[in-house]
């Protein structure tokens, strides 16, 4: 497995995200010598639970994000954050809570957009937009490193690549930068050796921080 970085893009104060923005990033990747590799999109849903009796609340998680990666379309992963949970299922579970009519989601979010090979690096630049709507709700960038998977040992060229990003859309001078923040994975019980949970525990936070930031 490797490693990876998902990065949310952060509008300067009175400035929102477009379109534009998107294009402009993808632009900038593609002029270090990215080469595009196709699309690629991850679908994230909320769910809440579906309670008979309200009786019962106490024994259920009030909500939790569920994720297909297309990395692994075979496998769908329940985050709860409350309880610094990662779940791993097959992807059947989603049929399997619909049919049990134990939870329902409130709303979906896909994000989509292209990947790009730079040497021993894949870069996916995306929308995240409502599936109901389209509408843009924010901008993601998954910054992979393939070589290593070891999440100590490739932070320094990780770093390193994420400041020649940096460097590159600076020139462009957009209305704002792409942030990283590193959750604690220990606190969901998760190593060093990088998996696709990792991946999930980021989105998570990524979208806790869009919830509030657009409250």
């Amino acid at each position: 497995m490797s490693i990876k970085w998902v990065l949310c893009w952060q509008p300067n104060a009175g400035t929102t995200i477009n379109s534009q923005i998107l294009i402009e990033v993808s632009n900038c990747v593609e002029s270090i010598n990215g080469v595009k590799e196709g699309g690629w999109k991850n679908t994230f849903c909320f769910y809440k639970p579906i309670l008979k009796e309200q009786a019962n609340a106490s024994q259920f998680p009030q909500h939790f994000l569920g994720a297909s990666l297309q990395e692994q379309p075979d496998k769908f992963y329940m985050a709860l954050s409350r309880q610094r949970l990662i779940v791993e299922a097959e992807s059947s579970m989603q049929t399997i809570m619909e049919n049990l009519q134990s939870y329902k989601i409130k709303f979906a979010l896909n994000c989509e957009g292209f990947q790009y090979r730079l040497g021993d690096f894949r870069v996916r630049v995306g929308k995240v937009v409502s599936i109901n709507f389209e509408n843009l709700r924010g901008i993601i960038m998954e910054m992979e490193y393939l070589p290593i998977s070891s999440w100590k040992t490739s932070h320094l060229i990780m770093s390193e690549f994420f400041e020649i990003l940096k460097e590159t859309l600076g020139k462009k001078s957009l209305p704002g930068h792409f942030v990283h923040a590193e959750p604690n994975f220990s606190e969901f019980g998760l190593s060093d050796q990088y998996t696709s949970r990792h991946t999930v525990v980021q989105y998570a936070s990524i979208f806790a921080q869009m919830s509030t930031t657009t409250q």
